[in-house]
């Protein structure tokens, strides 16, 4: 009986514990997000071809946003970092009722990203790769 509580009370310290670690990367921001610059960013499509990312324009105020461009700032999203090295960063994101996507951003500078996105927005699909020039506050 004592080891029946056992294996059950280590499964439950186990289950609570995986799931604060699940929390914990879903509210952290990468560092990598945290050092690159805050306002207004131009996004070009990768290949000089039209951006399908749906603006050329981004203020971002969280640069955590910038991994939900196609969802923008207004969705309420959550966000569950899968990758991120000092250079980039993938970021799985669910919207409710809107879709999800997952995005790698690549840092060459503070000022100068790459982002690749692919995922799900009102029922259709969608993939862009654009490069992000920090351009101004906003």
């Amino acid at each position: 009986m004592k080891f029946s509580r056992l294996k059950l009370g280590i499964a439950a310290f186990l289950a609570v514990g995986t799931a604060a670690m699940g929390i914990a990367a879903q509210s952290e921001t990468p560092d990598l997000l945290q050092s690159l610059e805050r306002g207004m960013w131009q996004l070009r499509a990768v290949g000089g071809g039209t951006s399908t990312a749906g603006v050329s324009q981004y203020c971002a105020g969280d640069p955590r946003m910038l991994a939900q461009i196609k969802h923008g700032a207004n969705a309420q999203c959550s966000h569950f970092v899968v990758r991120s090295t000092p250079t980039s960063v993938t970021i799985s994101y669910s919207c409710k009722g809107a879709g999800q996507g997952l995005t790698t951003i690549r840092k060459e500078s503070p000022r100068l990203i790459q982002i690749q996105s692919q995922g799900i927005h009102d029922g259709s699909p969608f993939s862009f790769s654009v490069e992000g020039r920090r351009s101004a506050s906003c």
